[in-house]
């Protein structure tokens, strides 16, 4: 890291700012090529003319709530150049401020050189969400900044951004209950963010019109957890068996995904109450993405994004703490290959679908691995600086 420091930096941070710059200069010179907007624009222009919002007989097209269709109203409104500069900013900006946040938390030296390094890891998974304005980016960014207000006990912070997270994307719900269980307390304002999310939809829609919509919705979502029928090709971790020719059953899929819940809740828990309060923010969320990645049945390759700044700043805590070393390098260069996979059609293909989620699963659960390891050896120097503390006490002599 020594000789690593002096060019991470600011270069790191520069790469992920210009990139984003490039970006929007793409959406003002093509604003209709390479992105997913188009649903986006459908969802809002029929909530505004009372039509349907969903296909139940498709799997694709407008997936989201109905609240997502009214806050996307004012992107439409805007026009695909302004309102595609608008939406990319948001999702950006929520993004990159929790990283920032994330990083203020975890404390000690050189946060610029984490920070940076972190980014630069993270581009290349991230950059494709991000060029193509998916709402993967506002949805981790929302869930990364709830988990944080949580964490600290902020009311209207976590009121907030769950009402974004689930706005943005209804797999929010994961990061929602995980926060239920580390604070009871917050457990009355995460469903007034629920009830508050709901209800947002009738200022814009008459009740009976919006009453049908969820109807729909619910059975869509219903119908996607079931069903193996459809032109969808799921990247989560059945796609390696099926890539092989070893389908796994939908009974058994679920099994192991309820698994992992229980899994990843006990990790959450764990972490909450042994880790320092930075560093256990950081472990909760990479843990939550991983399950969220890795895991639900609805995801696509770009889905990956959510875990790619999460994991790249714990990497490059990692690197801090253990001075470099073998794991750092290694998890450094997995989490750009993985990235890379994607900019070359052929490797693309290649790799598609099953790549994604093995690499993904080795680099979480190394990193996983590591919080796990760092918190014991954290219990042990509290358990000697207690007995230090007690030996030390005056001694009454009789």
């Amino acid at each position: 890291m020594t000789m690593s420091k002096p060019v991470f930096d600011r270069l790191g941070l520069g790469l992920w700012i210009g990139a984003f710059l490039v970006v929007l200069v793409l959406v003002l010179w093509s604003p209709h090529t390479r992105t997913v907007w188009q649903a986006y624009i459908d969802g809002s222009e029929a909530l505004l003319a009372r039509r349907p919002l969903y296909n139940i007989q498709s799997e694709m097209g407008y997936l989201y709530a109905p609240a997502f269709a009214a806050l996307y109203v004012p992107m439409v409104k805007l026009g695909p150049h302004l309102g595609g500069l608008v939406w990319h900013t948001i999702g950006f900006a929520a993004l990159t401020f929790a990283a920032m946040r994330q990083v203020r938390k975890l404390g000690g030296g050189e946060l610029p050189w984490l920070l940076s390094f972190g980014l630069f890891l993270a581009l290349p998974m991230a950059l494709g969400a991000i060029r193509n304005g998916q709402a993967t980016i506002l949805l981790t960014g929302a869930c990364w900044l709830l988990t944080l207000s949580a964490l600290e006990g902020r009311r209207a912070e976590t009121f907030f951004w769950a009402s974004l997270a689930i706005i943005a994307k209804p797999t929010a719900v994961i990061m929602l209950l995980l926060v239920g269980a580390l604070r009871f307390r917050l457990i009355p304002v995460l469903v007034l963010a629920v009830l508050f999310v709901l209800a947002l939809p009738y200022a814009f829609a008459p009740a009976g019109y919006l009453n049908d919509q969820y109807r729909d919705f619910a059975g869509m979502l219903t119908s996607m957890a079931v069903d193996n029928t459809s032109h969808f090709v799921p990247t989560d971790f059945t796609a390696p068996f099926t890539k092989m020719g070893l389908p796994i059953p939908e009974s058994g899929a679920t099994i192991v995904r309820i698994v992992m819940a229980l899994f990843t809740l006990s990790a959450v828990i764990w972490f909450d109450r042994k880790l320092e309060r930075g560093t256990a923010g950081l472990a909760i969320f990479l843990t939550a993405t991983f399950y969220m990645c890795v895991f639900n049945p609805r995801v696509e390759p770009n889905t990956y994004a959510m875990i790619a700044v999460p994991a790249g700043l714990a990497i490059a805590l990692l690197w801090r703490e253990e001075r470099g070393g073998m794991l750092a390098s290694v998890l450094s260069v997995m989490l750009l290959l993985t990235g890379l996979t994607g900019v070359e059609r052929h490797i693309q293909d290649f790799t598609y679908p099953w790549f994604r989620p093995i690499a993904v699963t080795l680099i979480a659960g190394s990193l996983i691995w590591w919080f796990w390891a760092r918190s014991g050896n954290k219990r042990a120097r509290d358990m000697m600086t207690r007995d230090k503390m007690m030996n030390e006490r005056p001694v009454a002599n009789g």
